[in-house]
């Protein structure tokens, strides 16, 4: 039993952003008032405009908690049109002039939305004022923030793009570079690849590599066969495929002309699925003329599918006479009697059941 595996991966998608706020004459800013701040200037991170607001005096009235204290606000200014939430992990950090660092004095995670566009922190002033924060009347904020997306889930595979090992072939043969071998079919001259013929039919190969290659194994004559069957032959051992051509230009009789022909060579050179291909071609276009024909063909080169074929269609035929009285049928009976006599028998027996 065969076990399907597939793989996916959840992730997120953040985005980190850094903005340094300067606050210079720290003190004269004090005393401003309750709920009255000073702003930075609006940066970008996750596709929102942030900023950041401080308020030396607090942000709400004073209580016994809060009258010492200095609020950080991190406000949502805009939100990107396309979504509706931020999520956001934010540091603010004040820079040490001491230890020329940064210490992180605020840190939250927050959600944001455009009902609720502002966080705020609220810190104790004389942690700021007595430490080494402030020296020559300046402070130094830095708001490190991180903009988290909604996770998602990815399919973990890599697009690869189909096999165009047959078309460089074909190219290959069209453009005749680096052919190593000359075929003269009829007076034609047809140019190949020695090793590509080797590879794909085992004739071939003994033909060309073997103890039995011709003395020039350069230039091979073919006998017994037109051109245009042979680059037929050649398009199909570089392509594995039939040419276009088969179908655009050849119709009726002509195409079953060329198959049958181009079976042949494929059982001469030992190529089995073309051969099988050219029977399927044969057996789906049998007819009463043409039947006793291919019968003949099948018997001759061992192609058992298209026998059987033939032997179905004349047990079904309404027009026997019309396939008795056919040329084929003739030539049939002349070159193969015992074979023609046998599958006969086996035609009357299928019309008889």
């Amino acid at each position: 039993m065969s076990i399907l595996l597939s793989a996916s991966t959840c992730t997120v998608e953040s985005e980190q952003g850094e903005h340094l706020f300067k606050i210079l004459d720290h003190s004269l800013h004090r005393g401003m008032g309750v709920g009255h701040y000073i702003q930075s200037s609006c940066f970008a991170v996750g596709g929102h405009d942030w900023c950041i607001r401080y308020y030396p005096d607090g942000r709400d009235g004073p209580t016994e908690d809060n009258k010492d204290a200095i609020t950080l606000v991190l406000e949502l200014v805009e939100m990107d049109p396309n979504e509706d939430q931020a999520r956001v992990s934010c540091t603010i950090s004040f820079f040490d002039w001491r230890t020329k660092r940064f210490s992180s004095l605020v840190a939250f995670t927050e959600k944001f939305s455009n009902s609720d566009c502002l966080v705020s922190r609220t810190i104790d002033r004389a942690t700021v004022e007595a430490s080494d924060y402030v020296v020559d009347d300046r402070l130094t904020l830095k708001c490190t923030m991180t903009v988290i997306k909604d996770p998602y889930v990815m399919e973990d595979h890599i697009e690869v793009p189909p096999s165009d090992i047959t078309e460089q072939l074909g190219k290959l043969l069209d453009a005749k570079e680096g052919a190593d071998v000359t075929f003269e079919v009829q007076g034609e001259e047809l140019p190949a690849h020695k090793l590509v013929l080797a590879m794909r039919s085992p004739v071939f190969k003994a033909l060309l590599y073997g103890p039995m290659k011709e003395k020039d194994s350069n230039r091979v004559i073919i006998d017994d066969m037109q051109p245009a069957i042979f680059k037929v032959l050649l398009h199909f051992i570089y392509t594995d495929s039939l040419p276009p051509k088969m179908d655009d230009d050849l119709e009726g009789d002509d195409k079953k002309e060329v198959t049958r022909h181009l079976l042949v060579a494929a059982d001469r050179y030992a190529m089995e699925r073309l051969k099988l291909m050219c029977e399927n071609i044969l057996c789906k276009d049998l007819d009463a003329e043409s039947v006793a024909t291919v019968l003949a063909l099948a018997d001759q080169h061992s192609c058992s599918g298209l026998k059987d074929a033939c032997i179905r269609f004349i047990a079904s035929c309404t027009k026997i006479d019309d396939v008795v009285a056919s040329r084929g049928y003739i030539q049939l009976k002349r070159s193969c009697p015992d074979s023609v006599m046998e599958m006969w028998e086996k035609a009357c027996k299928l019309r008889k059941i």
